[in-house]
């Protein structure tokens, strides 16, 4: 049952992914349908030919007997009972005689008078219920003037029943009392014919059913085995083998299709060539560039530095040159480092080191660090915890990296009104969603907000100093750790982002933990302060001199 089971729930996938399935079906179907009318049609017409051909023979043979058998009866004379009943014997036992057809008769009396002169007779042991009440009172209503037939049930010996007609004309017994003579002809053998006809034609059909259901399937596949391999092929060049072919035979539209497609495979592969070589020199020179700017930028960041520690010995002006120096230094640093690691992305060589982490006691330490920043800011820092158990590996760097990230955004697009982090667990995932209710996003900001470099409003003022790239390569982190990052907007709303992260890397989450945005209420807030004592572990820092980023940066 189990086995027959799993075979049943194949078939919706099977319908679904084969065409050659539902081309042989609903080729079955129509030709059912179209040869089962077909066939219907031709089966009555035959059948009723068959009958009708035999009813007008039957129905000649009886008119002329049963008339010649009511003159023999008239012309007895009235004798004694004796003799009448040896004359009509006479006449019913020449009734067989020179008939082509099967068929029996029954003398039976249309009134039941007191002393009957004939006792009713019959032939072949039938039984005198075969002629019903009606035919016998039409055929003592109509008297010598008509012949009535009906078509009767004749019962064998076995219980079963045969059809037959049955035609009756009226006679008189001496001395004049009223019978009824009846023939009754068994259609068995047309019976038999019409089974036969219809045996034949359901062959005929089922013959035919599988003919085309064959022929379809045959002409399915030819069509489809080429779409087939070009589907497998298509697959595998999207797999990167961009060297894989369609094996092109004939002239026909099929191979008119093979190679369009070929072509447009190697038009694919000549540019997807191009710019994958294109993209290795971008990353190679982003990468290089990176490199080689760091040690002068070393050497910059270090006399930026002296001369920033030595700014209360300048004048003005000089004083206000080395703070601006130190301040750009240090943005031009944290860019360096993003780009370093974005080319790191881009070569595929970012790697995880995962480990149990508690993300609840994580998100605690990146907002407590947030705390001066979110204080410049007038917003309020809260924590929301929704379930328990926050238990993940991760690796703690990277996630590090992504929170900041989004709480300092988070700050910076919030208008001074609360920040709030909500944080949720599930048996396999654990969410993470940073909600502002600041200045918000449109639906189209929301769909670019990944992007690198991508800023919703150009000519607004940073007080982070952020490059452009964190969001970016939170996205980055976010996919090594199989987990997902969206975003939610509303234009004067604020914004939400929601992080979602397996338990454990080798097991995928089946749902995320949190709503997009999280519903909860301002009850269950948990202020930060600047003196909370939720810092327990080290904290990792990303960006050179993390804490210019606290600074509110001078006017240029």
């Amino acid at each position: 049952m189990r086995s027959l089971s799993r075979r049943l729930s194949r078939l919706p996938r099977l319908w679904a992914r084969s065409l050659m399935v539902r081309a042989v079906f609903f080729t079955g179907l129509l030709t059912l349908i179209g040869t089962g009318l077909i066939a219907y049609f031709l089966v009555q017409q035959v059948t009723t030919g068959f009958y009708q051909e035999r009813f007008d023979q039957v129905e000649a043979e009886a008119t002329n007997e049963l008339i010649q058998i009511r003159n023999s009866f008239d012309a007895l004379p009235p004798v004694d009972r004796a003799e009448v009943e040896a004359q009509v014997t006479g006449v019913l036992d020449n009734i067989g005689d020179g008939s082509a057809l099967p068929r029996r008769f029954l003398l039976l009396p249309l009134e039941q008078p007191e002393d009957l002169q004939v006792a009713p007779r019959n032939s072949g042991g039938i039984s005198e219920n075969v002629i019903s009440e009606e035919l016998r009172e039409a055929v003592l209503t109509s008297g010598q003037e008509a012949q009535h037939w009906q078509p009767v049930a004749i019962e064998d010996p076995e219980g079963g029943s045969a059809p037959g007609v049955a035609f009756g004309i009226y006679v008189q017994m001496p001395p004049g009392e009223p019978y009824g003579l009846f023939f009754v002809y068994d259609f068995t053998s047309v019976e038999e014919n019409v089974n036969f006809v219809y045996r034949v034609f359901l062959v005929a059909i089922g013959v035919i059913l599988l003919m085309n259901m064959g022929i379809a399937a045959w002409i399915t596949r030819t069509v489809v085995k080429p779409v087939s391999q070009a589907a497998e092929v298509s697959e595998r060049i999207a797999d990167g083998q961009l060297d894989q072919r369609l094996a092109v035979v004939g002239e026909d539209e099929i191979a008119r299709l093979g190679l369009s497609f070929n072509r447009m495979a190697s038009t694919l592969q000549e540019q997807i060539t191009q710019l994958a070589n294109l993209s290795k020199m971008q990353q190679r020179f982003v990468s290089d560039v990176s490199h080689e700017l760091r040690t002068p930028l070393t050497t910059v960041s270090m006399a930026a530095g002296m001369l920033y520690e030595s700014r209360d010995e300048f004048d003005p002006i000089s004083q206000r040159s080395a703070e601006l120096l130190h301040h750009q230094v240090e943005r031009f640093q944290a860019l360096l480092a993003d780009l370093l690691e974005m080319s790191r992305f881009d070569a595929g060589a970012a790697e995880l080191a995962p480990s149990d982490v508690d993300l609840r006691a994580l998100a605690e330490e990146v907002l407590a660090a947030a705390v001066p920043l979110a204080d410049q800011a007038g917003a309020q820092l809260s924590i929301v915890v929704q379930g328990e158990d926050f238990i993940a590996e991760v690796d703690r760097r990277r996630i590090d990296r992504i929170l900041r990230n989004l709480v300092n955004n988070a700050i910076e697009h919030s208008e001074g009104r609360p920040v709030d982090l909500i944080i949720a667990s599930s048996p396999t995932a654990v969410g993470i969603a940073v909600r502002d209710h600041g200045i918000g996003m449109s639906l189209e900001e929301v769909s670019h907000v990944f992007d690198r470099f991508w800023r919703a409003d150009p000519a607004r003022a940073r007080t982070t100093g952020g490059s452009g790239l964190g969001l970016s390569i939170a996205t980055e982190d976010t996919r090594l750790h199989q987990g997902s990052l969206d975003a939610w907007g509303q234009t004067g709303q604020g914004s939400c982002f929601r992080l979602v992260l397996p338990r454990r890397q080798e097991e995928p989450y089946r749902a995320a933990p949190l709503a997009l945005p999280p519903s909860y209420s301002p009850d269950e807030r948990q202020p930060i302060t600047v003196d909370s004592e939720r810092i327990t572990a080290e904290v990792f820092h990303n960006r050179i001199s993390e804490q210019s980023l606290y600074r509110q940066e001078p006017d240029s």
